[in-house]
């Protein structure tokens, strides 16, 4: 039931992305997240869309698995989407009764979903191309600087990992019990 879906998990392989190190590709990632919230143009959405391309395609994964990535977020997005679209204020495409779509909520709801998209591949391409050893040193090395203030570096990458890790095995633990509560008769389909 759960199978499909990956968030956490690491794909061993050997593209370019798999190789570089790993303190490179948090860095990334982090100006990555910044450089989506700040998109606010068509251009600039195309420029993070024609990154996130490039990226997919160094990293020689499968595109299904970057699929099973966005999967089972969608209702996240198109909630978030909706959101946008029957609430925010601008000139008025459609009305019917209550039901108020503008322009300016159209185009907010579209770039919130590709905003979350984005996110949602790009973060995934992190932990699909490093291992959880090579990305705990990575985000240890980078906080390491921080030790001077009193954060514990060690510890916080350890923690953040573990907590990636744990992803995979809670979906595994769910996926096993709702197996079991389907052979005892419940319908997880219809309620």
């Amino acid at each position: 039931m759960l199978n499909n879906i990956t968030i956490g998990q690491y794909f061993p392989g050997n593209s370019f992305l798999h190789r570089m190190d790993p303190r490179a590709k948090i860095i990334a990632t982090t100006i990555f997240v910044v450089a989506i919230f700040l998109a606010d143009s068509p251009l600039a959405y195309g420029i993070v869309g024609g990154f996130t391309i490039f990226a997919m395609l160094l990293s020689r994964l499968p595109l299904r698995l970057m699929w099973t990535a966005i999967k089972p977020l969608w209702i996240i997005i198109v909630f978030t989407m909706g959101i946008h679209i029957f609430t925010t204020p601008g000139n008025t495409i459609f009305q019917w009764g209550i039901i108020n779509i503008t322009d300016h909520g159209v185009a907010m709801g579209l770039q919130m979903a590709a905003r979350l998209i984005f996110l949602i591949l790009f973060s995934s391409l992190l932990t699909y191309t490093t291992s959880p050893i090579r990305l705990t040193d990575g985000i240890e090395h980078l906080l390491n600087p921080f030790r001077r203030i009193g954060v514990p570096a060690h510890e916080l990458a350890m923690m953040m990992t573990i907590a990636l890790r744990f992803i995979p095995t809670l979906l595994d633990e769910t996926d096993r019990i709702m197996k079991a509560q389907s052979a005892r008769g419940a319908d997880f389909v219809t309620g």
